[in-house]
């Protein structure tokens, strides 16, 4: 899922945060963010918390406890219609045929070129008649669109994003904090399912076990208005809060996925990225008539030219995205896309592309970083 980290390094090695823009949107956690001290960048034409109090603090609350993050940005459409499997199955790369009711799919949606419009998840609210698809923040009216372009049998499209609040709450506690607060069956929701009821005394809200950290969890989506924000934001932590439930932020969101090597919209996967390269061909089936399934087709006979690797650092150095990947004679043979500190590794870690004859498991590779030859070596994904 997409995330684009709102800070950025000052020469003096402090945070430097972007100022609040008057034009930013809110999402409807926003006042509470700010009355718990957190610092706020633009993200997606939101106002979002990066952190609260520090990245390493954040991750491993989520990693050994729970966490919530607020993720009301991201994009949720309804389709609708005896034609809404179709038009998924047009757009998609996965076989959403396969999905019955209370099951959700991860896909992407690929464009002329094979490349990658975006990517979602398809929930199957009722089989061939309403489906609910969850996609990247900055990239609503783009998907919405896209898919508008290819409904040409009259599915009745609704874009719910400003509508609809979604809070994650992920960690290995997670689900014990949040039964609590239903009578639905979250305990045994197996992953890539959900369920539909009354939460926190709110009707009417989605709970999915579909989340973007690794760490376990659920993703909660309900209407935010007639004060339900409010009410499931205050029922959350004062369930969750004694035991040591926690605000995160996105920064540790983005630590967090790449230690499971979840692709980031915009930094590993884009309109010039294929799903194949990307290590994303377990989501592309040609089982179906999709955009560029022939083109996919043909990159799948031939084979990719370059692959999506996971990174380890030899030498001391963090890889950040742009960073070159080199051979030993210098020789550029790639490019980092995602790269950080892992806090629960206490290693270097980063994720990118380099030539097939390159990628495999134990080669030896350099970053520029700074001019400078820094070594690293390809291992396999997920890091953990």
């Amino acid at each position: 899922m997409q995330f684009r980290v709102g800070y950025k390094k000052h020469k003096n090695k402090s945070l430097f945060l972007w100022p609040i823009s008057d034009n930013m949107k809110n999402t409807p956690f926003t006042e509470r963010h700010l009355a718990l001290g957190a610092k706020m960048a633009p993200f997606a034409g939101y106002n979002m918390p990066i952190s609260y109090t520090s990245i390493n603090e954040e991750h491993n609350c989520v990693r050994n406890n729970a966490g919530v993050f607020d993720v009301s940005h991201m994009g949720e459409f309804i389709l609708k219609g005896p034609n809404a499997l179709d038009l998924i199955q047009r757009v998609t790369t996965n076989e959403a045929s396969k999905l019955t009711d209370g099951k959700a799919q991860y896909s992407c949606l690929p464009n002329e070129n094979g490349g990658i419009v975006d990517d979602l998840l398809v929930y199957c609210v009722e089989y061939n008649k309403v489906y609910m698809l969850v996609v990247n923040a900055s990239n609503i009216e783009k998907d919405w669109n896209w898919i508008s372009k290819h409904n040409t049998n009259d599915v009745e499209m609704h874009n719910i994003s400003d509508k609809t609040a979604l809070l994650a709450v992920q960690g290995p506690k997670a689900v014990e904090y949040m039964q609590r607060l239903t009578d639905m069956d979250i305990t045994n929701l197996k992953y890539y399912t959900f369920t539909k009821g009354v939460f926190a005394g709110v009707e009417n809200v989605l709970v999915s076990a579909t989340g973007y950290t690794g760490a376990g969890g659920v993703e909660i989506y309900f209407d935010s208005a007639d004060g339900a924000a409010d009410k499931i934001w205050e029922a959350i932590f004062a369930t969750g809060t004694p035991d040591g439930l926690k605000p995160i932020g996105l920064a540790a969101r983005d630590t967090l996925r790449l230690e499971k090597s979840f692709c980031l919209y915009g930094n590993d996967i884009d309109d010039t990225t294929n799903p194949l390269e990307a290590g994303l061909g377990w989501i592309t089936k040609f089982t179906k008539d999709f955009t560029a399934r022939p083109i996919l087709e043909q990159i799948k006979a031939n084979g990719v030219t370059r692959k999506m690797v996971g990174l380890v650092m030899v030498d001391r150095g963090i890889p950040r995205h742009g960073h070159v990947i080199q051979d030993a004679d210098g020789k550029e043979i790639g490019v980092i896309t995602s790269g950080t500190q892992s806090p629960s590794m206490g290693k270097a870690i980063g994720m990118g592309y380099v030539a097939k004859e390159h990628a495999a498991e134990g080669t030896e590779v350099y970053l520029n970083i700074r001019d400078k030859a820094v070594k690293a070596q390809v291992v396999k994904m997920p890091f953990m």
